[in-house]
């Protein structure tokens, strides 16, 4: 293979020595916190503490489309939670997510708070919390929706920890890890675009949490912008998956949740906290940078 030696496995694996790549100084093989530190709490019952990549995403997505819905107790604090310092580890975040994986969702509106963790979860949570927004009632509706929002669980970690991790990030290039992982993300690609050639949004005619659990993972990845991997992996070919991604994007909360806890990127798309729906004309790091 190229750009590897044989490798013979140990008969018992042992943390000796760092896995190597981007996100080495992160990684271990046990949980629980690494250090001391309280999570922040704002003035809104509901407290999100995240980083917006895709999956964080889906939550500040779900939140303003909330807001824009009408849903006043969808009124939210957004904290930055930057991943590749280790604020994960920390012990206020572990108590909320004791995976140590963003985003994590605290619910204080009630007498006792209510953890939510994994964004496919806390998407369906907020649905139902709020009456069912953007997830259907009727069962067969439902079931779709709920299919396509557990497809995007099941087969994000082969498109990230897979692909993007052994082609974007790996400090070795392997070709068998590249090309199996290339193969299965062009296939979901393919499950996608075969979906979206008969029906407008993933599960039918609305607008739903599945199609808000997907587009941040493969809407980014099918407009070149995920991994640099728009021309290998030939995302173009994807029309339909062009089409509903495109449509989505155009959408005002859709846009907005996209800058919510984005701390890269042009400084105009940055909101690394928001606690007012009017930080986004105030506060965002171009704006915090100007000289005043």
């Amino acid at each position: 293979m190229n750009g590897t030696t044989a490798y013979t496995p140990p008969t018992v694996w042992s943390w000796n020595k760092e896995s190597g790549g981007r996100f080495a100084n992160i990684n271990r093989p046990i949980a629980g916190a690494t250090h001391e530190k309280d999570l922040p709490v704002g003035r809104y019952p509901l407290q999100l503490y995240s980083l917006a990549t895709p999956n964080g995403v889906k939550v500040t997505v779900m939140l303003e489309e909330l807001l824009a819905l009408g849903h006043a107790g969808a009124e939210y604090d957004a904290w930055l939670i930057r991943i590749s310092e280790g604020d994960q580890f920390g012990s206020g975040f572990v108590a909320v997510n004791p995976n140590s994986k963003i985003p994590a969702l605290m619910d204080r509106s009630g007498d006792t708070p209510i953890r939510v963790f994994e964004s496919g979860a806390i998407l369906q949570y907020l649905a139902e919390k709020f009456g069912g927004a953007f997830l259907p009632t009727e069962r067969a509706a439902r079931a779709e929706c709920l299919s396509w929002l557990f497809w995007q669980m099941g087969s994000a970690p082969y498109l990230g920890g897979g692909f993007g991790h052994f082609y974007a990030y790996a400090p070795t290039k392997i070709e068998y890890a590249i090309d199996r992982f290339a193969m299965e993300v062009k296939r979901q690609l393919d499950v996608l675009d075969r979906r979206l050639a008969e029906s407008r949004y993933l599960a039918g005619d609305d607008y739903t949490i599945a199609d808000m659990a997907v587009w941040p993972w493969y809407g980014t990845l099918a407009k070149g912008q995920l991994y640099e991997a728009g021309e290998f992996l030939q995302v173009g070919e994807y029309t339909n998956v062009l089409r509903w991604t495109d449509e989505i994007a155009k959408r005002p909360a859709v846009q907005r949740g996209r800058m919510v806890n984005r701390a890269w990127g042009q400084p105009s798309s940055q909101l690394h906290e928001r606690h007012d729906a009017g930080d986004f004309e105030t506060r965002t790091q171009d704006k915090l940078e100007t000289p005043t």
